[in-house]
């Protein structure tokens, strides 16, 4: 099977599975909100010129360290940035927020999820906050960038908001997980900073965001002095990193569709894992390609690490629904059993609710950003991830770290040592034997199955109109599948 829009044995094509390739001196991987919140902050306060934060969700009372700070500086998102303006007078605070609202039928449905007002506050001439409507009907801007003097730059699936922070432990209590007061359950993000030309790249992002959004053009900056945070190790040095997007088509600009073919090409790429953890799994092009494989004799093991529900009522009746029908789908293609789907568990059997969009191929590949496994991220809401490969004539390095940041996801959900897991991997041959063999009764991986989704069916089952990949395509989809009874 060969991986689509790659190029000999290059995944990482410029202008097919990715937009650019730029080196970063430093390359981090962090994992979790709590070091994520920590790393930003660091770096926001070694500014001196501008800061540009993209997300979908931003809350002024985020809390960086709610057991205290370590970290100089307010300890709350909005005061933290009013007060770096008031101190630095060339410094300037941008900050675009997603236009949540989606179909006007479905607006309701949103209220008390996510707080519209909370960035109104802010008050500064210096401190720019602006949401952002440039997009299709029914699409969201779903990226996730903070650029720091175009000098640092985060990429992933974190937004500052009040329910985010937990620790890689995922405690089923901890009294520091709280949002405006009141506890929230475990949750588990991925994220990665890079610094020099790759931050550049997704500043370049950034700005080209914040101009869509506000008509406004913000000129690049020469950095001065090192902004990365004096405690976050790098993970990788002086090694490539690519940044692929999805944009929708908008006016007389052109569809971008960098991540769903990243994806693709990594899945036919893969001669002995693929590892994937998501919000979702609502795709049918990328279940397809995932099917497809498990078909294959000699194919590679797959090892999917997602939620056992998810957030919202209207997610649970669009995406939960829609999963029900992939895992058929995959279940189905799995014929020689090399196929696990899981959700990670507490000690006591909370489950974990994943937010985290990573997908590792072999020793080969690692990709991290805002991208889910579902319909909107492949083609119709604005997505960037970055990503890292170990190519022919890279340093071994890479393929070792990937594999590293690999096993140790895997591990912070079993509950085991790096070690242990190693060990197992090599005695047993397998990653997904491994995975098994490892599974305990208290914080471990729960492995869905037929029976746990049975009631998991409904009429909103791959529902294009609420999750298109883009229209009007996606909404006739949609109506021949409900004419057509949802055959598969």
């Amino acid at each position: 099977m060969s991986a689509p829009n790659a190029t000999g044995d290059r995944l990482l094509v410029p202008g097919a599975t990715c937009w650019r390739i730029e080196r970063a001196e430093r390359f981090s991987f962090i994992v979790d909100a709590a070091d994520y919140f920590r790393h930003t902050k660091a770096a926001m306060l070694r500014a001196k010129h501008r800061i540009l934060l993209i997300g979908w969700d931003f809350d002024s009372r985020t809390v960086f360290e709610p057991g205290g700070k370590t970290v100089p500086g307010y300890n709350e998102l909005g005061p933290f940035l009013r007060s770096l303006v008031r101190k630095r007078p060339a410094l300037e605070v941008y900050v675009l927020r997603s236009n949540l609202r989606l179909l006007p039928a479905f607006e309701g449905l949103w209220e008390g999820v996510t707080p519209v007002s909370v960035m109104n506050r802010f008050s500064s001439e210096r401190l720019h906050f602006a949401i952002d409507g440039a997009h299709p009907t029914g699409a969201v801007h779903h990226q996730k960038i903070v650029v720091v003097d175009d000098a640092v730059a985060f990429c992933g699936g974190i937004d500052f908001t009040v329910d985010r922070w937990d620790t890689p432990e995922h405690l089923d209590e901890n009294r520091l997980r709280r949002a405006l007061g009141e506890p929230h359950g475990p949750r588990h993000e991925v994220a990665a900073a890079v610094d020099d030309a790759a931050a550049r790249a997704l500043g370049d992002v950034a700005r080209d965001r914040w101009s869509a959004a506000t008509g406004q053009d913000l000129e690049p900056i020469e950095a001065t002095r090192d902004v990365w945070p004096g405690g976050l190790v790098p993970t990788l040095r002086d090694v490539d990193v690519a940044v692929a997007r999805t944009m929708p088509r908008l006016g007389d600009g052109a569809e971008v569709r960098e991540v769903e073919a990243l994806n693709l090409a990594g899945m036919a790429a893969a001669h002995e894992t693929i590892y994937l953890e998501n919000q979702y799994l609502a795709s049918r092009t990328l279940v397809d390609a995932l099917a497809a494989r498990l078909r294959e004799p000699a194919g590679p093991e797959i090892v999917i690490v997602i939620p056992r529900k998810s957030e919202s009522p209207l997610e649970e009746r669009s995406m939960d629904s829609a999963r029900y029908r992939m895992l058929k789908r995959l279940w189905a293609a799995d014929l020689h059993d090399r196929l696990g789907v899981y959700w990670p568990v507490t000690d006591h059997g909370t489950p974990v609710y994943v937010h985290a969009k990573v997908m590792a191929v072999d020793d080969r590949l690692f990709r991290v950003g805002s991208s889910n496994l579902n319909n909107r991220s492949l083609g119709f809401d604005s997505e960037c991830d970055v990503a890292i490969e170990a190519s022919a004539d890279a340093d071994e390095d890479v393929a070792r770290t990937i594999v590293a940041l690999r096993n140790a996801l895997v591990c912070e959900h079993l509950g085991v040592e790096v070690e242990q897991f190693e060990r197992e991997h090599a005695e047993r041959g397998s990653f997904l034997a491994a995975v098994e063999a490892l599974r305990g009764s208290d914080r471990t991986l729960m492995r869905f199955t037929p029976e746990t989704v049975a009631g998991e069916r409904s009429l909103w089952a791959e529902n294009d109109l609420m999750d298109p990949d883009r229209v009007p395509e996606s909404f006739a989809r949609s109506v021949a599948r409900w004419l057509g009874g949802f055959v598969d």
